[in-house]
């Protein structure tokens, strides 16, 4: 039985990742099993069941690339800058609590109407209309802005 020797062809092939890895492309690994079912000896040809295994391989492989691919760009249409995400709270009232400085416990929650969102160092905070600025984790309550006439 004649034996492939599959380092020629990935060496002598153009990469099919375009990066330049060592990993084999769904092509790559196309062509080495089409190279290898034209080649194989005639006295002692591939079994079927090798033959089926290898093509399940493939499909699994083909499969776990494209969901793969589905998933990455699924991601990156999902990510969106908190800044964005929260700017929904804008015109909005918002209940949070009024923590004592000494104690840490909650004496009362104030209600305020978001004006902005801002983010620095990674928080993201609302600037209400008096002024203060209250961590977006920190809110309890959201509602619509009531009109007093």
């Amino acid at each position: 039985m004649t034996k492939i020797d599959s380092s020629f062809y990935l060496n002598n092939q153009p990469s099919t990742t375009g990066s330049g890895s060592n990993t084999l492309g769904k092509d790559a690994f196309l062509k080495i099993l089409m190279a290898q079912i034209q080649n194989q000896s005639p006295l002692d040809p591939m079994k079927d069941k090798e033959f089926i295994a290898q093509m399940t391989q493939f499909s699994s492989l083909e499969q776990m690339t494209n969901l793969s691919q589905s998933m990455q760009e699924f991601m990156t249409s999902q990510q969106m800058t908190p800044v964005v995400k929260y700017s929904g709270l804008i015109g909005k009232e918002v209940s949070y609590p009024v923590r004592n400085e000494e104690t840490g416990f909650t004496e009362e929650h104030k209600t305020g109407t978001v004006q902005a969102v801002s983010q620095k160092d990674g928080e993201i905070k609302l600037v209400l209309e008096n002024g203060q600025s209250v961590n977006v984790y920190d809110i309890t309550k959201v509602s619509q802005k009531t009109t007093e006439e």
